[in-house]
């Protein structure tokens, strides 16, 4: 009895203010608006509309690769295979343009192959039940050995750009239009995620499975279709690299495998409380984007922003796990 009445004494008085789990859930925020404030009373050419442009492009082509796994990494499952299939359909893309290809085949073609390796990881692991952390490094190793092999482990360089680089390049003021539709699908993916029973089922997943399969809701069915939107949206998300980058990068993609889980799992720490979202890894991937910016401004080496990523990577596991437990136990 008196252990209940210490747990009842111990929480905060219903409707009172709890300054611990405001300052959990806009923490993120806040931290956004301290680094572009400091970068830009150090470094005052970090709030320049170039600057400003540039992060907003660079952090939009991250968006669209990264929301995929956002939904996954809330289900419970992982995909480590992302970023080497946004590899090959760079490639796919250079390659296809080499040869004479139009842009529309070319992306659509990238798409394509981005779904195909959706299924795949959908099949392996909704339907057949294998360890997702296993299937996706295997996964992401044929996609970026075939991207490899495509440039023979070279990039592939061209020079017309197509109706995606015309869409990247296009700008309303100082924003990309590319950010513009950006901010369009995330509002899109956040009325599915918290006004639909499909959002509502992607958490139900994570907390238990079999209850939840139990209850008649096709949880393999549902990974399933998570796997495909993420083999597609890396696979767009390659097919704007190749535009930005004017070439195929078979390598680009381990430049994103630590800032995709970052992102995501940074940002699984905003409104949610441990739950990655996609409004947390909106602002998780801004963070990173002008952290990049900002670090390039001051000279950082390639090594000291590198350990700052690790460092926020560890922090979002470490705070995502530690929040997980504690809602748990309330529970």
């Amino acid at each position: 009895m008196s252990a209940v009445m210490s747990s009842a004494a111990s929480r905060p008085p219903r409707g009172g203010f709890d300054a611990r789990r405001f300052l959990v859930r806009y923490g993120l925020f806040f931290l956004l608006v301290a680094l572009v404030a400091a970068f830009s009373w150090m470094r005052p050419s970090f709030a320049s509309a170039a600057n400003i442009n540039d992060i907003l492009r660079t952090a939009s082509i991250s968006a669209i690769m990264f929301l995929g796994l956002t939904w996954i990494i809330a289900a419970g499952e992982i995909d480590v295979s992302f970023m080497s299939v946004a590899a090959l359909g760079t490639m796919i893309v250079a390659g296809l343009i080499q040869m004479g290809a139009g842009w529309p085949l070319a992306s659509a073609v990238a798409v394509l192959f981005g779904l195909l390796f959706g299924c795949l990881n959908g099949l392996l692991v909704a339907v057949m039940r294998l360890p997702a952390l296993v299937i996706t490094i295997a996964t992401g190793g044929l996609a970026g050995s075939i991207a490899a092999a495509i440039g023979k482990g070279t990039s592939i360089p061209f020079d017309s750009v197509g109706f995606v680089g015309i869409v990247l390049n296009a700008n309303v003021g100082i924003v990309p239009v590319l950010a513009i539709l950006v901010v369009a699908l995330y509002g899109i993916a956040l009325v599915l995620q918290d006004r639909t029973t499909f959002g509502h089922y992607i958490y139900a997943v994570e907390q238990n499975r079999n209850a939840v399969v139990e209850a008649g809701v096709p949880a393999g069915r549902l990974l399933f279709l998570l796997y495909c939107l993420s083999g597609v949206l890396s696979a767009v998300a390659g097919v704007i690299l190749a535009a930005d980058l004017s070439s195929g990068q078979p390598y680009i993609g381990s430049s994103y495998f630590i800032d995709g889980l970052t992102a995501v799992l940074l940002g699984g720490m905003a409104l949610k409380m441990g739950k990655p979202n996609v409004m947390g890894t909106l602002v998780g991937v801004l963070l990173l984007a002008s952290l990049l910016s900002g670090a390039a401004l001051l000279g950082w080496t390639d090594s000291q922003r590198q350990i700052v990523r690790a460092a926020l990577l560890i922090t979002g596991v470490a705070l995502v796990v530690w929040t997980r437990r504690k809602t748990r136990a309330h529970l």
